[in-house]
């Protein structure tokens, strides 16, 4: 049996949906992979979301090598997957993401982990592309909050 990775997107929703989901799920670890931990919407910057997710109980992680290069960023707000595809594979292929994928691996063999973005739908998101190519022997389970 393969063990899950679930994934999230915070876009269109609040933290406290988010966290909901988290705990409905028995998620007990976040692994945030945006390059940059920053986000417009309340509560979901690095600091805000790393104390949002201790009052319920799950930990928090930030792994910037993981994340989406600017170009990568521009290309999935442009819908242009090609180019985030091709984008996103170029940086999985650097040293500092190579150790972090093992790391992140890892985390998710032991705890029940959930790789964190901003897009909602998962099939836009380089989290997608991360659980294919690093988290390739473990099951996806997509959280909607």
């Amino acid at each position: 049996m393969m063990p899950t990775i679930w994934t999230i997107g915070y876009e269109q929703t609040t933290v406290d949906a988010f966290l909901a989901a988290l705990t409905a799920a028995g998620v007990e670890i976040v692994a945030d992979v945006r390059a940059v931990a920053a986000s417009r919407r309340p509560g979901f910057s690095k600091t805000a979301l790393a104390a949002n997710l201790a009052s319920a109980g799950i930990e928090y992680r930030h792994f910037r090598a993981l994340g989406t290069p600017a170009d990568g960023r521009a290309a999935a707000r442009a819908g242009n997957q090609a180019a985030l595809e091709r984008i996103y594979a170029g940086q999985l292929e650097l040293p500092e993401a190579i150790v972090a994928g093992a790391q992140l691996a890892e985390l998710a063999h032991e705890r029940r982990t959930a790789l964190l973005c901003y897009e909602r739908d998962p099939a836009g998101c380089h989290r997608t592309l991360l659980r294919k190519t690093v988290l390739d022997d473990f099951d996806a389970n997509e959280l909607w909050p």
